[in-house]
């Protein structure tokens, strides 16, 4: 069992549902970006997504859009971002990372000397959101060889049909999007998105976490109540984009973790 496995069992004997935290690995800078996922776990972040800036991001609303457009141009390359990462293990162990993006700077990387590299550099999981299951062979298959959680998205259009595709090769956790659409562009409702978690989880032992359109701790508790866990990811770019100083954003980032593990 790796780190995320080990998050999720500690989470549920606990009796927590788990606070996933997302931001833009960069952005704006690499000092800042590092300074805000090292205060992270501090805050309450059981589980860092760490996103990967790419050129192209489609499924991504202009919030993570324009924060990925930033660590491009402050020089944030994938090396970079696994530089990060390193940097981060260096004072911790145990919070789990998974690196979320796209899959063509992987490509272009090599995909046995990125998964090296994402091994060395203490990174757990990757959500690479332009893979579907009918590519496993390209990335999913040799990332679980090397012990690598490859975490699959599922999201309001999954029927009962696609379902066991997705779930076919998932490991660490499931990311229920719980709104049709880029990031950032509606906000989530428990009444929704409670009866779609249940339906995965019928399906699956893995945790389900909800992620999309949570900006409040009152959100985040009720989504979280729903699931194992819920993420944030565009409302703290936000106030990272707005100049925030680190300490108010993992302050912001500490009332939204008190809220989904108030569930």
């Amino acid at each position: 069992m790796g780190r995320i496995g080990e998050r999720f069992a500690e989470l549920e004997a606990e009796g927590r549902k788990a606070f996933v935290a997302y931001v833009m690995a960069g952005d704006p800078d690499f000092d800042r970006s590092l300074e805000v996922v090292r205060g992270l776990p501090a805050a309450g972040v059981d589980v860092i997504e760490l996103g990967l800036p790419f050129t192209d991001p489609m499924a991504d609303g202009p919030t993570i859009q324009l924060a990925g457009q930033r660590a491009l141009a402050a020089g944030m390359t994938l090396k970079r971002t696994l530089a990060l990462a390193r940097e981060f293990r260096k004072g911790d162990r145990a919070t789990p990372i998974v690196l979320m993006g796209y899959y063509n700077p992987i490509f272009s990387h090599g995909v046995d000397r990125f998964l090296r590299d994402a091994k060395a550099a203490g990174i757990d999981g990757l959500i690479v959101v332009d893979l579907p299951p009918e590519e496993d062979a390209e990335l999913c298959l040799p990332a679980l060889a090397q012990g690598i959680d490859f975490i699959r998205l599922a999201t309001p259009t999954t029927d009962d049909a696609r379902l066991p595709a997705v779930l076919r090769n998932t490991s660490g956790f499931v990311y229920y999007v719980s709104i049709t659409g880029i990031t950032g562009s509606a906000v989530a409702e428990a009444r929704e998105v409670g009866p779609e978690v249940a339906r995965i989880k019928a399906a699956t032992d893995l945790p389900v976490v909800v992620g999309f359109g949570i900006r409040d701790p009152e959100a985040a508790k009720e989504i979280a109540g729903t699931a194992d866990g819920c993420v944030v990811g565009s409302a703290i770019v936000a106030r990272i984009a707005d100049g925030e100083p680190a300490e108010d954003v993992l302050a912001y980032v500490a009332a939204l973790a008190k809220g989904a593990h108030a569930a």
